[in-house]
Order: C-alpha cells, then sequence, then structure tokens
C-alpha cells in the first residue's frame, strides 16, 4: 500500500485555508496561509492515521490521484509502526512474543509500536525484519 494520500486546499473568505483530505475524513484542518495549511496538513494526517492504528482500525486505500492533484505523504516513522501493527496482527504475534524476539522487554516493543513515541528507524527495521516483512524507500517528486 502507497501511503500518499490527496489533499484539498480551500482558500476561505475571511482568509486562511482549510485543508481536508478525501480519503481520511478526520484528517481536518487549516491554516493562516498557504505554508502554516500546508505543515498542518501533514500533522492532520500524521495524527489522523495514528488514531486509526491505535483504533485498530484499517486506514482508508488512498483514491487514485491524476496530475495536478496536490498529494501527501504520511511520515516514514508512522508508514513503519502501522505496518509492524498490521503484520503482528496478521501473524497473531502479542508485544510480549515480539519482545522475545527482538530480544527485550514488552515495554521496549509498546514504546516502538506507540505511534506518539519516537523510535528510530533501525529500532523499526529490525522490528519489522522479525515480523518477516523488509522496509524499503521510495522517493517522489515533493
Amino acid at each position: 500500500m502507497k501511503y500518499i494520500y490527496r489533499v484539498i486546499f480551500t482558500q476561505e473568505t475571511d482568509g486562511g485555508y482549510l485543508v481536508t483530505f478525501p480519503d481520511i475524513p478526520e484528517a481536518i484542518t487549516q491554516g493562516d496561509d498557504l505554508e502554516q495549511a500546508r505543515t498542518n496538513a501533514l500533522d492532520a494526517l500524521d495524527e489522523a492515521v495514528a488514531a486509526y492504528m491505535l483504533a485498530g482500525k484499517a486506514l482508508p486505500a488512498p483514491s487514485k490521484h491524476s496530475k495536478g492533484h496536490t498529494i501527501i505523504a504520511v511520515p516514514v516513522q508512522t508508514v513503519l509502526k502501522h505496518e509492524l501493527r498490521r503484520a503482528m496482527q496478521a501473524h497473531n504475534v502479542n508485544n510480549t512474543e515480539l519482545a522475545r524476539k527482538l530480544g527485550v522487554q514488552e515495554k521496549e516493543v509498546r514504546r516502538v509500536i506507540d505511534p506518539h513515541h519516537n523510535t528510530s528507524v533501525a529500532r523499526l527495521e529490525a522490528a519489522l525484519l522479525a515480523m518477516g516483512k523488509q522496509p524499503v524507500v521510495s522517493l517522489v517528486a515533493a
């Protein structure tokens, strides 16, 4: 799954921009100017994805976007955490079992899968590898 979502910036009559994501209705924000709106859009998308993760809900698939659409990617750390949670669920692996595989305490796994905890990419990659998943990075034009 690609974690790139279309975003709409609507200029408000009283100034500023309303920011919405057609595929993730929970991600709504605004900004006084376009730069602030873009920054807030990334935060809103990240928080909406985190809410889906914490609720155990599947993320909506991104709709097709075409040239001219503005898109925003979910932050890499959030994507890795989401995929780790999906892998754990698919293999019926709980925090204790993953901790055993990684040789760490269970509380470390709780931090690793917490969307609000800053986790190193190396730690996330190790956890994903323990679940049989190999992260691969792809870059696109911003």
